[in-house]
């Protein structure tokens, strides 16, 4: 994808398995923020959708068998250059992610307004979609099923290598015996309380059940799972050790994180190994209707 400056933002790149008739899935990724400036610079992490293509490519090679995965990419920020895409420029996709953003889900920015009009048209006409979010994204899709999305009651943020408890529900999405997975975080606001079919107002069918994954001990929700709708996630799997320093710097610089103890300490633990790539796995199975046992 070029710089954000031309008025059409999309762009598609795609990653095959070996062997022609391997299965693929269409993803289209919503991004609503952009990398920091010396990330843009490094082949391969110009957007946050070309990085988590290349995130969920590495999934969909780990898969047995393998999995290919076409990825279109479209910023859809108008003040920074974007555009918001209609209805008919999902045709084909299989499924659906809306990245993290320095904005708040909770907010009424008409950009943000005119995303959860486009979700809600998504959801309601297009049945075999899947949803998924991350951070921001995970916040917007619960926001669209009613639930509150604010700030921590404390105004604490939870940054960096994080362990996450996994529910039952979890563990068969994470397909592990373990009862936690840890992944970066880089959050203030969270989903007070998951959706619920009376929140939903008519999204949700009757009957229909609404799982939390895991939870730490700073967010109750760090995840939400509907079998074969949406699967999202507080935690940002595809962040790296230099993209959770960078973006720690990027906030403290802009001031929206005054607590330099905790970044530092966040920053510190950058390094220690994540469950990214199984994330990225599990939401890949869910993709690919791959979770009929779980619920």
């Amino acid at each position: 994808m070029a710089p954000h400056s031309e008025p059409e933002h999309r762009d598609e790149v795609t990653a095959h398995p070996k062997g022609q008739d391997a299965p693929t899935v269409r993803m289209m990724v919503l991004e609503t923020d952009e990398p920091h400036k010396e990330t843009k610079k490094i082949p391969g992490k110009t957007t946050f959708g070309e990085i988590l293509h290349n995130h969920f490519t590495n999934a969909g090679k780990a898969h047995d068998p393998p999995l290919g995965i076409e990825t279109d990419r479209w910023f859809v920020i108008p003040e920074k250059g974007g555009t918001m895409p209609k209805y008919e420029d999902f045709e084909g996709c299989d499924a659906l992610l809306i990245t993290g953003s320095v904005y708040d889900a909770h907010g009424d920015d008409p950009w943000i307004l005119d995303l959860l009009k486009l979700l809600r048209e998504l959801w309601q006409n297009h049945p075999k979609m899947h949803f998924s979010g991350v951070c921001f994204g995970h916040q917007l899709l619960c926001r669209l099923l009613g639930a509150e999305v604010r700030p921590s009651p404390k105004g604490d943020w939870e940054l960096g290598h994080s362990k996450i408890e996994l529910t039952p529900i979890g563990q068969k999405l994470f397909r592990t015996d373990d009862d936690h997975v840890h992944l970066h975080q880089m959050h203030q606001d969270h989903v007070v309380a998951p959706p619920t079919v009376e929140s939903a107002q008519g999204l949700l069918p009757k009957g229909t059940r609404v799982h939390v994954w895991g939870k730490s001990d700073h967010t109750e929700v760090q995840g939400v799972y509907i079998k074969g709708k949406m699967f999202t996630t507080q935690a940002h799997l595809a962040f790296d050790e230099e993209m959770v320093k960078r973006q720690i710097e990027m906030r403290v610089e802009a001031g929206s994180i005054d607590d330099q103890e905790a970044a530092d300490q966040a920053g510190d633990t950058a390094d220690l190994e994540h469950d990214g790539e199984v994330a990225a796995g599990a939401i890949l199975r869910f993709f690919h209707d791959e979770d009929e046992d779980v619920d």
